[in-house]
């Protein structure tokens, strides 16, 4: 199975620029896309129902052209049911979280693909503790759904580079959130609690590898970035990861697209 994400900071300015046309032409199994910043009825047609898919939205409640994630799946796989959010009123408000639950053909279950939006900790103390209240209870979600039977595989912008070597600046940055020890710290937790970082699994001394850029300073050109979009599987699953990769020579937003292929 081949899998995308890729935050797109506003899919109606993706798809202008061209990068949901790019999304289509690589024909992988899913798409996971954040930053959305719409709800369904403001797109077009052939982007709320591209052929050969079915999308799954999530949008913010209050606040509109804010948040929002999409998964598109071929319609050749078949998704058990979805789910959105939590359940918890206060974090699912602002339209982050998406899981399908993929089962065998005698109902049994087989793995969920999660993706989320995580907060960004900017703007003070009060929005830095809804992130973490919000890693607390995604952690807390995934164990549970991997208790239920099902083998995890999440992605997303995690908005957190984990060490030194996901960001160009680390000591520059280690008092900015994104990069905070306690912002850091949760990502050490989901790793013990045996998650696997695809990306830094298969290339573990790896520079210079990033997924976020700030467009205002120009970040992009001289590759001052960020690696911040993630995919992560549960420990069963790192034997059948494949690929891992980053697609930094795509445009069409401040972050690029991700990859994973596994077999699913």
């Amino acid at each position: 199975m081949k899998i995308i994400s890729w935050n797109v900071n506003g899919i109606r300015a993706n798809v202008k620029k061209g990068g949901f046309t790019w999304l289509l032409d690589q024909k992988v199994d899913i798409f996971c896309l954040q930053e959305t910043k719409a709800h369904p009825e403001q797109l077009d047609a052939e982007v709320v129902a591209p052929f050969g898919y079915k999308s799954y939205f999530d949008y913010s409640k209050g606040r509109k052209g804010y948040s929002g994630v999409a998964i598109f799946v071929k319609i050749t796989h078949t998704v058990d049911r979805a789910e959105y959010g939590f359940g918890i009123r206060e974090l699912d408000q602002e339209g982050r979280q998406i899981s399908l639950f993929f089962n065998d053909t005698k109902g049994k279950p087989l793995f969920c693909l999660i993706n989320t939006y995580f907060p960004n900790g900017g703007s003070g103390p009060e929005r830095l503790a809804y992130k973490l209240r919000y890693y607390d209870a995604f952690l807390e979600y995934i164990e549970k759904t991997q208790k239920a039977g099902y083998e995890i595989v999440f992605t997303g912008d995690i908005n957190t580079a984990h060490t030194e070597i996901d960001l160009a600046r680390p000591r520059e940055n280690a008092k900015n959130t994104g990069f905070l020890p306690v912002e850091r710290a949760w990502i050490d937790r989901v790793i013990a609690t045996g998650y696997i970082d695809t990306f830094r699994t298969m290339y573990p001394k790896k520079v210079g590898s990033y997924s976020y850029w700030d467009m205002k300073t120009f970040a992009r050109e001289r590759n001052v970035g960020w690696r911040i979009d993630y995919f992560f599987v549960s420990k069963n699953l790192a034997v059948r990861v494949k690929k891992a990769e980053i697609f930094s020579d795509v445009l069409g937003s401040d972050h690029c697209p991700i990859f994973l292929e596994i077999a699913l």
